[in-house]
């Protein structure tokens, strides 16, 4: 059963867990701060990979665990990760994994150097022994969002080509491959809005796609640039099941923005960051990095969550 708390105002289309954010600053010995992090439900309970910003501010990625989806114990070691013939491969950083279920094996994607920021791979069976595969792209880009089944004999892919600072532009684009190692066919997917304020600066894929029998939903985040700096909030998109470049459906404004003290105020001051939601009917629980220093839930139904896409 995933997470779940019942909605209090009629009038929310989202809500936030009344207890959030449900991690802290300085959780274990060598970790800072825990955001961004991705989770997925695993031998009756649930495991994630946590993005973890170590006292030295680089980010690394442990393995969390938890019964309820909610209070979370979390290996104070980095994954150690292994190359296709055996050498150990940890990378200089890794930040804002997704985490997906393709096959019988568990996909991670996150943020890593390629003498720039780019897209690392990685699977696992048993979230004890990990393979590092080659870099997904050329730097620069964020984001990598891995589609959780194979479309018409391919794999698919989003991701944000950027650039090497705090990159003030991004539209999402979509990759295919056969493989998980070769990435081709790119095509742009969707831009910012000049017309809607809350994306019109960049946006980035947040968790991994949700299947429905209206195409897949996606949920993205989206930035914009005022006064007091970069706001990042989140909306949602629908694109075609058998044809995921094309967007059949895009929200007009955003489905959540940061409100709460724990998403205004923190390392990075006004961020709402989606990464992983976990679908049980028509219930969705969406995990968040907030002010890039906590993790928050929000609560969703899918039908709505739909029905907003279309008609917001």
């Amino acid at each position: 059963m995933i997470p779940w708390e019942e909605r209090k105002n009629s009038n929310e289309i989202i809500w936030r867990y009344s207890k959030n954010p449900i991690t802290k600053r300085n959780q274990f010995k060598s970790g800072a701060r825990i955001f961004n992090s991705a989770v997925l439900p695993y031998n009756e309970e649930f495991i994630g990979v946590f993005r973890v910003d170590h006292y030295n501010t680089v980010p690394n990625l442990h393995i969390g665990r938890s019964e309820d989806g909610l209070n979370w114990v979390f290996d104070e070691n980095i994954i150690k990760w292994v190359d296709e013939n055996g050498n150990i491969s940890i990378p200089d950083y890794a930040y804002d994994p997704r985490l997906v279920k393709i096959d019988e094996q568990y996909y991670i994607t996150f943020c890593t150097d390629l003498h720039g920021p780019t897209i690392g791979i990685g699977r696992t069976k048993d979230f004890v022994n990990f393979e590092r595969l080659p870099e997904a792209f050329l730097p620069f880009n964020r984001n990598g969002v891995l589609f959780p089944r194979k479309i018409k004999g391919k794999y698919y892919m989003l991701s944000r080509p950027s650039d090497n600072g705090h990159t003030p532009f991004g539209d999402i684009f979509i990759s295919e491959s056969y493989d998980f190692i070769h990435w081709g066919n790119h095509q742009w997917l969707m831009g910012k809005k000049s017309d809607s304020w809350w994306e019109n600066l960049k946006i980035g894929a947040g968790p991994i796609p949700i299947e429905t029998s209206d195409g897949w939903l996606l949920i993205y985040h989206g930035v914009t640039n005022t006064c007091n700096g970069y706001v990042y909030s989140f909306g949602t998109a629908l694109l075609d099941l058998e044809n995921p470049s094309k967007v059949l459906y895009r929200s007009k404004r955003y489905l959540m923005t940061p409100e709460e003290t724990y998403e205004t105020v923190g390392f990075v001051p006004n961020v709402v960051f989606p990464c992983s939601a976990l679908v049980e009917d028509n219930k969705v629980a969406i995990y968040y990095g907030a002010a890039d220093t906590y993790i928050g839930i929000a609560f969703a139904y899918l039908d709505e969550l739909i029905e907003f896409t279309k008609r917001s």
